[in-house]
């Protein structure tokens, strides 16, 4: 399970090469989510503040259950104590660059990772070409005589 402070990662990826689209917090939860779903792995990104009026871009995202603070309390704080309730937490990784996070983490023995690395590592993984067990002719097209009977079988002449 991986608690992350998504503004701090969002900030992390501003910060590095990351090619011509810009990286929103809508972008950035997508993201995570195909990682973490690559990983088999799943997460929580907990974001400042109470979002936008309308958060159905941020459902059904796959491998990631997206939360905001809220009015009153910001996500450092929401984190804070998600940490602290884990039952869990040897299995628990923080996702923050944030010295106070990071310091609850290691307080319950979770793992903590900086969002610099964590950004890293998701372009890693998501950067290789998952080779995928397709039949030949799928990945080469039909055969000159396969196409032939196809043409055939629906009347269409040559």
């Amino acid at each position: 399970m991986h608690i992350i402070d998504g503004h701090n990662l969002l900030w992390a990826a501003h910060g590095m090469p990351q090619g011509p689209e810009a990286i929103t917090d809508v972008r950035l939860c997508r993201l995570v989510g195909r990682y973490l779903k690559r990983i088999r792995e799943v997460g929580e990104i907990v974001l400042d503040g109470t979002g936008p009026r309308d958060k159905t871009e941020f459902d059904n995202i796959d491998g990631v259950e997206v939360l905001f603070a809220g009015i009153g309390t910001d996500a450092d704080s929401v984190i804070e104590r998600k940490i602290a309730a884990n039952t869990a937490p040897r299995l628990l990784t923080v996702v923050s660059s944030d010295n106070r996070l990071r310091k609850a983490a290691r307080g319950r023995k979770a793992n903590s990772v900086k969002s610099e690395d964590f950004w890293a590592q998701l372009h890693k993984e998501l950067g290789k070409n998952k080779v995928a067990n397709e039949p030949g002719s799928k990945l080469h097209g039909l055969s000159e005589g396969e196409t032939d009977q196809w043409l055939d079988f629906f009347g269409i002449e040559q």
